[in-house]
């Protein structure tokens, strides 16, 4: 770099805003920096403060505050020693204090316990910490030993968040109630253990690797961060499991410690839950049918002519958009994707027209088409410009024009079929066809199908299903 950074930029500005907090300074902004605070670290200061107690939710210092601002320590180590000479290990807190505000004493071993630590404060070389903590205990009045056995606890009034629990696994990974991920390198004796209190981590990453901790129980933890403790009940989609899952919960910052069924949970969160699911997996995981299918392309179709005020969008876009409307009511007890099976697509989407409307598309977008053989052929509406009557030719002997739909506005491309069900023509002029291409086409189907009927004239001739041709051709 071209010159150093100033200080500002990068410290740790917990000390200052206590500080400022102990002077009656809650806005930085209104003293004179040659370098202001970052206002994100700031703030970010001012959110520890106020977890340790030492603010208010007004930014103001409090009583405790007070006390921690006059020991010589780091916020965090201040409540640290604060909170456990109350519960008679105000000794044990000095000792991490000491240790914790020099660099590691024994960095060149491997082993990430803490408690190692403060057994060596015997060695001679570890004087000046032995000598600092002697020095705290005696400005906090604090006097004799306390027990090791709860260093794990007393680390985490210090530092709250960075309590760990175990991912399980191998053992070396492991979850921060901040939310963020931390690791073992390599195996050690810490490994494993259930829970942690971790003093510190190698950088600042979201999966950073654990350089000091010690043990802690899930008892320690429920017992004197019960006021952190939240009960939270949430209803969501799991998209592995392809369900609903309804949980009770209880957590310490982003640490799940209790995990539950949640058996009467609400139904209106359990339909939302079902809905993110439809969202997550599109609307292909419904149980859609050719009669579903064909109700809205014929929607689509008379939307197309009348416009969108006449019509609902049914497409898919607008159906994912709106599936609280149309889709939620028929959700009643459903918790997994299989459950969707019972849906009929086809009542769903009719309650989403009035009876007015249902009259209208019966009328003007019927699903079938009487041909002159008397057989009920269906319309595919797939194209909403272009409806199509797909039919085997011989049916329609004797029609003379091309039937319609939406009341004579549209006519249908009729798909003229062998008797194999192979298009020979595609129109929309059947008139046409029988004056003009019919001729060629009766020639090579008289090839191809000799025992079918193939009149001379297709206007005066019966209209027929049937292989053969008809016993007694139909004159006029």
């Amino acid at each position: 770099p071209a010159f150093t950074p100033a200080e500002m930029v990068d410290a740790d500005l917990a000390p200052l805003a206590l500080d400022l907090a102990r002077w009656g300074v809650t806005d930085p902004g209104v003293l004179a920096w040659l370098d202001p605070p970052p206002a994100a670290a700031f703030a970010q200061a001012g959110e520890l403060l106020r977890r340790l107690g030492a603010l208010g939710g007004d930014g103001r210092i409090t009583a405790h505050g007070r006390v921690m601002a006059a020991l010589p320590l780091h916020p965090r180590l201040a409540h640290m020693v604060v909170t456990a000479k109350g519960l008679g290990l105000g000794g044990l807190a000095c000792d991490l204090a000491a240790l914790l505000s020099e660099p590691d004493p024994l960095k060149d071993r491997r082993d990430a316990d803490l408690r190692l630590r403060l057994e060596a404060l015997g060695d001679r070389r570890l004087g000046p910490i032995r000598e600092a903590a002697r020095q705290l205990r005696r400005q906090c009045g604090v006097s004799g030993d306390d027990a090791g056995g709860a260093v794990g606890l007393v680390l985490a009034f210090a530092y709250p968040d960075r309590i760990a629990l175990s991912r399980g696994g191998d053992g070396l990974r492991y979850r921060l109630s901040n939310g963020r991920g931390a690791f073992f390198a390599e195996p050690q004796p810490l490994a494993g253990d259930a829970a942690l209190s971790v003093a510190e981590l190698d950088g600042d990453k979201r999966e950073a690797r654990i350089l000091l901790a010690a043990p802690l129980s899930l008892a320690e933890i429920r017992l004197h961060f019960a006021a952190d403790i939240e009960d939270r009940r949430q209803v969501t989609w799991d998209g592995r499991e392809q369900t609903v899952l309804a949980r009770r919960q209880r957590r310490l910052g982003e640490l799940v410690l209790e995990d539950l069924r949640w058996e009467d949970a609400p139904a209106e969160a359990v339909t939302a839950a079902m809905l993110d699911g439809v969202r997550n997996m599109g609307l292909a995981c419904l149980p859609w049918t050719p009669a579903s299918d064909g109700l809205r392309q014929r929607v689509a179709c008379l939307r197309h002519l009348d416009g969108a005020e006449a019509w609902p969008d049914l497409s898919d876009a607008a159906l994912l958009s709106e599936l609280e409307r149309w889709l939620a009511p028929w959700l009643a007890g459903m918790l997994r994707r299989a459950h969707l099976e019972r849906l009929d697509m086809a009542t769903i989407l009719q309650a989403m027209l009035s009876w007015e409307q249902r009259k209208v598309l019966d009328a003007q977008a019927p699903t079938h088409l009487e041909v002159p053989s008397g057989s009920r052929v269906p319309i595919d509406y797939g194209s909403a410009e272009m409806p199509i009557l797909a039919v085997r030719l011989q049916e329609m002997f004797g029609l003379a024009d091309t039937p319609t739909v939406a009341g004579g506005r549209i006519r249908l491309t009729l798909h003229l079929l062998s008797p194999a069900r192979r298009p020979v023509q595609v129109t929309q002029d059947l008139a046409s066809f029988w004056a003009n291409a019919y001729r060629q086409v009766r020639s090579d189907l008289r090839g191809q199908y000799p025992r079918h009927y193939w009149p001379d004239n297709p206007l005066e001739a019966e209209p027929t299903a049937r292989t053969n041709r008809p016993r007694t051709p139909k004159l006029r």
